[in-house]
Order: structure tokens, then sequence, then C-alpha cells
């Protein structure tokens, strides 16, 4: 009888790396935290960090506790009542991951974070009359404050 042969189909592991994308958060967050890839950056959003990282955070994209506190949805007194090394809950953690994101993606298209910190305190004509910072209050509104960097990028002004 002949040996049978065996068909065997193996598939190659593959694996996605998002690469640079880690340090900038990393500074924003005033060295605080490390990420290496966005899955870090989904753990710390639902760990939450210390107050202090926040604050780090407000201070180098330059905006104020009550602007901080505006676009996190909590009141300025409940987060000035935080301890700083006091873990902050996941809600606010995720958002400020998110603004994080967004000032690293500003600094990337700007070509740095002070033209991108001046850009999003501006009144512009695609935000009707108001600053993108204005609209960060909501999903909705990070979303066209991204989309709206990748048309500067790509050299689209409407």
């Amino acid at each position: 009888m002949k040996d049978e042969e065996k068909n065997e189909f193996k598939e190659p592991m593959v694996a996605y790396i998002t690469r640079g994308s880690g340090l900038p958060l990393y500074n924003l967050f005033g060295g605080a935290a490390a990420f290496s890839s966005d899955f870090d950056m989904v753990k710390l959003a639902r760990q939450g960090f210390p107050k202090k990282a926040l604050l780090a955070l407000a201070k180098k994209i330059s905006l104020s506790i009550q602007e901080l506190a505006n676009i996190l949805h909590i009141s300025e007194r409940t987060l000035q009542r935080y301890e700083d090394d006091a873990i902050i809950k996941t809600e606010y953690a995720e958002k400020a991951v998110e603004l994080a994101r967004l000032y690293t993606r500003g600094e990337e298209v700007f070509g740095s974070l002070d033209k991108f910190k001046l850009w999003v305190k501006a009144p512009s004509l695609i935000f009707n009359g108001e600053a993108p910072i204005s609209f960060l209050d909501t999903s909705a509104g990070f979303d066209m404050v991204f989309n709206e960097l990748g048309r500067i990028e790509h050299g689209i002004f409407a």
C-alpha cells in the first residue's frame, strides 16, 4: 500500500505594528506613560492614569483647567478634588488619550506643536467661525477636527 500524501496548508503569521506614534504621546503625558502601539493607548484609557499625568498633558498643550474640564465633561471643582496621584476615571482617561492623539496628529500636520496650538484655538470658516477646540467636547467634534487635519495635510482647502 502506498503512503498517503499529506496535503497541508500553513498560513504565515503576520503582525501589524504602528510605528512612530508612541513617543510624542509619551511626551505629551509628561513621560507618565509608555506607548509602543495603539494597544498601549487602549490599555491606558481603560486603566486610567494619575491626575498629574492629565495636568502634564494640559500644560503641554496649553489648555487651562477650565478648557480641559469642558472637553472631559467634568466640573472644574471635581477635577481639582482629585489627588495628584489618584487615578482618573476611565471616561476621562479615554477623552484625554484622544486629546493627546489629536495634538500629536496636529503636530505632525503643522510641523510643530506650537503652530497646531495656534490653529486649534483660532476661529475658522471651516468650523462656522468657531475655533476647532470648541468642538472637542464631543466625539463627532474630534472626528471633524481629525478630518480637517487630513484635508490640510493633503492640501485640500475648502
